[in-house]
Formats: structure tokens, C-alpha cells, sequence
């Protein structure tokens, strides 16, 4: 199956909750007038693109209504505004780069990190993983697992130990073996924020001060079925972190894939990557173009 045709799949139940009642709306219009766009914004609404970012959206469609006679110019200049909320997405990796993969608990940061390990490692790069989320055993259990399915090195201590030791130690581990790439996983226990941002920060500092010749780039991973609290999530931590880019998990199982749209607009952070199956291969880079065709398809 074709990359466009695998992610069209995944994305069918974006596709029907949006695409379809939206074709089923254009079929009963003659005119654009303002009821078609009141209803084109309560459709926008209900799929997850957010309030701010739908509103964005029907104001410029609304600009062009006199340029816009049928329901396919509608749909055609519908696509071409989505497309452009989205900002460039240059993944620029120098040797050696060293990637803080923050995200609450349950979005699927381990399970990314490990597909993204196996994404580097299979275009010749050497990758260690830093086991820093020390909070819980399941994730340095999970990351060892991963990283002996892939066949990188993981470094990790003992449950309960201060993460910044770990990536100490994953920053030496990396300049001995001439690593391209550290990944660090990190915790994601929001409800001790303060705490957790504090951490994140200390991280970042290990990093400039242990490596500094090291290029540092920071992911934020997002669970796409959560909606509407992915952008309150990312929003927490941008205080915090100075997060690059987005990975954004498990669009393959929910109807709100336009909550990437409201994150490209509201965050103006672009979306890296996503997770559009279980597979090892399923973390693909993200095309906005690809994007919105899959789900206007």
C-alpha cells in the first residue's frame, strides 16, 4: 500500500466525521450564502479544529464569498486555507543532535521514541536512548524493550533516579560511541507541574552544559484522540519548553484529526510527525498537502 493510501486508511474516521457530512452539505447547495458557511463553521467546530482556528478560517472564505460560485471552489479554497495555517516543517538533524521527546503520561511518547530510533538507525545513523522518565518502571522496561527490538543502546538506572543523572550519562555514552543521535524520554506526570517543568528545564541545562557543541531539539507528543486537550497539554508545556516540533500519535483511531489544524494555527509549531498505525513503520513525516487530501478524499 502506497504512503497516501495508508494514511487516507487511517484517516477514515477524520474523513467521515468531517469529509463526508461536509460533501453532504455542499450536495444540497445551489448558492453560497451565509447559511452554508454557518453551517460549514458549525462542522469545523465539531471536528475538533477549534473555536479561534475555525473562526480564522471562516473569516477569510468569508472575504472571498463573492470569488466563490460553486460548492468545489468552496471546497478547493477550503483546502487551500487549511494547507497554509500549517507552518514549514524543515527536520534539520545534525550530527550529533541530542532530542528531549516531552508529553504527558498515556499519548504514546515511549512507543514514538522507539519507532524513531528505528526510523534513524535504518538510514545509517547511530542512536542511544536516554531512559530518563525514572518516575515510572514501565517506561525504562518499555524503552529497553524497544531498544533491543530495534538493536540501539539504552541507558538507563534504577527506577526513582534523578533523571538528569541519566542523561548525563547518555550524554558520555554518546560522545564515546560517536552517536548521531541521543533521544531522551522524559516524564509526563502533569499533575505535579511545577515539578515536571522544573525538571524539564534542568534536562535541557545538562544538555548545553555537558554537550554544548551538540545540536538540542525538543518534540512535544500528542495523542490526537484526546481533541481539544492536546492544545491545552502543549500549550502547558511551552512554558516550560521550547518544543520544535510535534509528533502526533494514534490518528489511525479517532474522528478529531483536525485537532491538528487547530495546533498548526494556534501554536504555529509545526507537526514532525504522526502515528498512523501500530506497526514499527507507522511514524510517518508529516505532509500537510497529503494531509488534507486524505481527509477531503
Amino acid at each position: 500500500m502506497s504512503f497516501f493510501n495508508r494514511l487516507k486508511q487511517s484517516l477514515s474516521k477524520t474523513r467521515e466525521n468531517f469529509s463526508q457530512k461536509f460533501d453532504n452539505l455542499l450536495k444540497f447547495t445551489k448558492k453560497i450564502d451565509d447559511e452554508t458557511f454557518d453551517e460549514l463553521e458549525e462542522l469545523l467546530i465539531a471536528s475538533d479544529v477549534g473555536v479561534n482556528t475555525t473562526l480564522k478560517l471562516m473569516e477569510t472564505l468569508r472575504e472571498n464569498s463573492k470569488r466563490i460560485k460553486s460548492p468545489e471552489e468552496l471546497k478547493q479554497k477550503l483546502k487551500e486555507e487549511i494547507i497554509n495555517l500549517f507552518p514549514e516543517t524543515q527536520i534539520s538533524l545534525p550530527s550529533p543532535t541530542i532530542m528531549l521527546v516531552v508529553g504527558v503520561n498515556g499519548v504514546g511518547k515511549t512507543t514514538s521514541i522507539g519507532k524513531l530510533a528505528h526510523k534513524y538507525k535504518s538510514q545509517g545513523k547511530k542512536v542511544i536512548l536516554a531512559a530518563a522518565d525514572t518516575f515510572r518502571a514501565a517506561a525504562i522496561d518499555q524503552l529497553e524493550i524497544w531498544g533491543n527490538r530495534v538493536g540501539v543502546d539504552v541507558i538507563k538506572h534504577q527506577e526513582g533516579a534523578d533523571p538528569a543523572s541519566v542523561l548525563f550519562d547518555a550524554l558520555q555514552a554518546g560522545k564515546a560511541r560517536k552517536a548521531d543521535l541521543i533521544i531522551c524520554d522524559t516524564a509526563g506526570r502533569l499533575h505535579t507541574k511545577k515539578n515536571l517543568m522544573e525538571e524539564l528545564k534542568k534536562l535541557y541545562r545538562v544538555c548545553q552544559k555537558e554537550y554544548p557543541e551538540a545540536n538540542i531539539t525538543s518534540l512535544m507528543v500528542l495523542d490526537a484522540t484526546t481533541g481539544q486537550n492536546a492544545l491545552i497539554q502543549a500549550k502547558t508545556f511551552k512554558e516550560a519548553v521550547d518544543f520544535q516540533g510535534i509528533i502526533l500519535t494514534k490518528l489511525d483511531g479517532t474522528a478529531k484529526g483536525g485537532i491538528a489544524v487547530a495546533i498548526a494555527s494556534e501554536l504555529k509549531i509545526p507537526v514532525w510527525y504522526i502515528g498512523i498505525g501500530e506497526g514499527i513503520d507507522d511514524l510517518q513525516e508529516f505532509d500537510p498537502q497529503a494531509f488534507v487530501d486524505a481527509i477531503f478524499s
